[in-house]
């Protein structure tokens, strides 16, 4: 199994320790704020074992991410395969979510970086996409500054979303190898 490691933080298999802490995580309203609903405790854990399954089978996922020097769960960071129709499918996304109280300490840049180099390395991906609702400019920013571009014409209303919901416009980034080569 893959574990990655950066400075501070550790990205590795979930437990079941972090089932409540991610399930609290995931009924906060504001770190929900940019998704259309927060999540019961069923659906977290089925987030979890879904997590579980794609990192034994490929060896990436969304990782459980830890604070290294306390051991302290503060959400998640990695790769997935998102699994709605859109015009950019087939695709891999990074993406993450963190407690409110792991906010503002570079923790998503920062893990988010040690994804990228390793889907852009052992995992041998090409491209590595991201989007999220329009209102999410503090995911926005953390896309920027891991060096993804925007694809502005890429930009999609989300089909999971009914029409008018505010969160239904989405932003789409991109990072391909090349670039992601040119930020080392």
């Amino acid at each position: 199994m893959t574990e990655l490691t950066t400075d501070r933080l550790l990205m590795r298999q979930w437990r079941e320790s972090d089932r409540e802490p991610f399930a609290a995580l995931n009924a906060d309203p504001a770190v929900m704020e940019h998704f259309p609903s927060l999540q019961s405790r069923e659906v977290s854990d089925a987030l979890i074992d879904r997590n579980i399954a794609a990192i034994d089978e490929r060896g990436w996922g969304l990782w459980a991410l830890e604070v290294r020097e306390t051991g302290r769960f503060i959400g998640f960071t990695g790769l997935s395969v998102p699994s709605f129709e859109a015009h950019f499918m087939p695709a891999v996304e990074i993406g993450w979510r963190l407690a409110k109280e792991a906010w503002g300490n570079g923790y998503a840049s920062e893990a988010a970086r040690a994804a990228l180099a390793h889907g852009f390395g052992p995992a041998g991906l090409d491209e590595i996409v991201s989007f999220t609702a329009v209102p999410n400019v503090p995911s926005q920013r953390v896309m920027q500054r891991i060096g993804m571009t925007h694809d502005e014409p890429g930009d999609f209303d989300h089909p999971r979303l009914e029409d008018g919901h505010r969160l239904q416009r989405h932003v789409l980034y991109r990072i391909n190898r090349a670039q992601w080569e040119a930020t080392l």
